[in-house]
């Protein structure tokens, strides 16, 4: 079994839906990942050795999305030097703006790269690790090639005549 590269985190199992299709892309790539549900709110110790402990496990980047209040990421972040990407969920009140909002605006100092609300901010934030860990993996650079190139040719099939 390959060793596991990436964390991927939730502040609800609720959240799990949208969160898998990170694990889907990390699969696309052949890297291997885990998925767990830690809150910043309600289990707030465990967030925070969840994340101290990550970089000994061998994790290189975290994954962490979160709805409503939104704060996991950046409790994430702030008990690590890892690199700390957040997934905003849409909650039922404002569609996940409030998400976006709460996991973008973190103070200087405690960096989130924050992506899109919902399943392509999931899909794409394994594509950003996936970035990260390329730039000391020659194969997985060339692999994002690849993808690129398919994705490019995809679309040049889907062009409509004039």
């Amino acid at each position: 079994m390959s060793k596991i590269l990436v964390s991927i985190v939730m502040g609800s199992d609720s959240d799990l839906e949208i969160m898998r299709e990170a694990g889907k892309a990390l699969d696309d790539f052949g890297i291997a990942w885990e998925i767990d549900v830690t809150s910043a709110h309600r289990s707030p110790d465990r967030s925070a050795d969840y994340a101290k402990k990550a970089a000994d496990r061998g994790i290189k980047v975290i994954i962490a999305g979160a709805g409503g209040a939104a704060h996991l990421a950046g409790v994430i972040a702030a008990h690590t030097i890892l690199p700390v990407i957040g997934v905003p969920i849409p909650s039922t009140s404002l569609n996940g703006m409030d998400s976006l909002l709460s996991t973008v605006q973190m103070p200087g100092g405690i960096p989130v790269g924050t992506l899109a609300i919902g399943k392509p901010g999931a899909t794409n934030a394994a594509l950003l690790a996936i970035a990260i860990l390329a730039n000391s993996r020659p194969e997985l650079r060339e692999k994002i090639r690849q993808f690129r190139a398919e994705q490019a040719e995809k679309i040049a099939k889907e062009t409509l005549a004039s």
